[in-house]
């Protein structure tokens, strides 16, 4: 069967529906996460969170295994891998009657995720490099975002008609209807004469290439900070506002406001990338990110929370930095491994991940009684990441000295 190519516009858009998948099994849910626990018999209302985070732990596991496969095997198979397991793992958690069940439905629907994740990225890859990739990348990422605007109160609808698994069949339904459109409409993007050939050292090679460039280390590092900054905000958001300001109802749309804050700056990043570049963006939106959470620590030490307009205001303030992050960072530390795209999107995901899997599930310990601990963990999160920054590029200039001397 030929397969039509698609345009650019619809390339953003099924890209995007890729990755909203797992934006829509972390925040549909959110909205449930109490009930999941009186039903599956948590003691902690903390322990909560890990339904969320745990999600976080399997989409950086799976790329280890999609990456290399999809260098192998071409992209598109690895997709359909990937939603199989994912399908698997939804009934998983539906039949859950402990965390521990639980946790381990999570896990595994996060590496059945991973493989669209993965591949939407390692595609992008595929098809564009620079300043353009990360524009494309920024496209992708306001798509990909209108998703947590409408997912907490989609989560709600349903959990108010039906019950917190319905929640998960449609998952299920949007995967399925997802996997429909890949399959119709988006060609393979990685040429034969491109694969690599799998075999027990692919790992271990790629990582060696990766290795090679500190620029990739170095931005997953700070990717790494950031995520887990921001994953701490998905698992303690429900928390914060439904339990601490007592906004049942108003959660869900609280939500979605900042998610388009996020949204916006990746959209006018879309833009403004190409013409001050990827690298000075991420620094002034790293400095944006630590100065904003200081302020929130200098005026509410000690105060308890303060009334929920500021809090949002902040939240936003945080958010607008972040989107100026997640497409930017993404695309430098992919930017030298173009060649092997699959198991690079692997490796560099796994550290991100794992790094922001460690960070969230502390600080999230320590969210009780106010959204403080969420301002210190960003406050030290973004310190860390601009340290990193800084010490890449004294890096960078010791590379290019051998050069000047010439």
């Amino acid at each position: 069967m030929q397969i039509k190519k698609t345009s650019q516009f619809e390339f953003i858009a099924l890209m995007a529906s890729l990755m909203s998948a797992v934006a829509l099994a972390i925040d549909a849910l959110l909205p449930a996460l109490s009930y999941i626990g009186i039903s599956i018999g948590t003691l902690e209302e903390t322990d909560n969170q890990l339904i969320i985070t745990m999600i976080f732990l399997g989409l950086g596991i799976g790329p280890l295994l999609f990456g290399p496969i999809s260098d192998s095997l071409g992209r598109k198979p690895v997709v359909y891998m990937g939603f199989g397991l994912f399908i698997i793992a939804s009934f998983i958690c539906v039949y859950a009657t402990s965390l521990n069940m639980m946790i381990a439905g999570r896990i595994l629907q996060g590496i059945g995720l991973s493989a669209p994740r993965t591949i939407a990225i390692a595609m992008v890859r595929d098809k564009y490099s620079g300043d353009y990739m990360a524009r494309i990348m920024s496209f992708i990422t306001v798509v990909f975002l209108l998703v947590p605007t409408v997912a907490p109160a989609t989560g709600k609808f349903i959990l108010d008609h039906y019950n917190w698994q319905a929640i998960f069949y449609s998952q299920l339904i949007f995967s399925v209807l997802i996997s429909i459109w890949f399959w119709k409409r988006q060609d393979e993007t990685l040429a034969v004469e491109n694969r690599v050939p799998f075999s027990s050292h692919i790992f271990m090679n790629g990582l060696r290439e990766i290795l090679k460039h500190k620029a990739t280390i170095g931005y997953t590092v700070i990717s790494g900070f950031i995520t887990g900054a921001f994953i701490v905000y998905l698992s303690g958001s429900q928390q914060i506002f439904e339990k601490q300001y007592l906004m049942v109802d108003q959660f869900p749309f609280i939500f979605a406001g900042l998610a388009i804050a996020v949204g916006t700056a990746t959209f006018l990043n879309g833009t403004l990338v190409l013409r001050y570049g990827m690298e000075k963006l991420v620094t002034f939106a790293l400095l944006g990110f630590i100065t904003s959470s200081f302020l929130y620590c200098i005026f509410f030490f000690n105060t308890g929370n303060p009334p929920v307009a500021i809090l949002i205001v902040f939240f936003a303030l945080q958010f607008l930095s972040i989107g100026f992050l997640f497409g930017n960072l993404r695309a430098l530390a992919m930017q030298p491994v173009g060649h092997i795209a699959g198991i690079g999107a692997a490796i560099t995901g796994f550290i991100s991940t794992l790094m922001a899997v460690s960070i969230s599930t502390y600080i999230g310990r320590f969210i009780n009684d106010t959204a403080l601990p969420l301002f210190i963990g960003f406050f030290i999160c973004g310190i860390l990441a601009f340290i990193v920054l800084l010490l890449l590029k004294r890096g960078k200039l010791r590379l290019l000295a051998p050069h000047i001397k010439e």
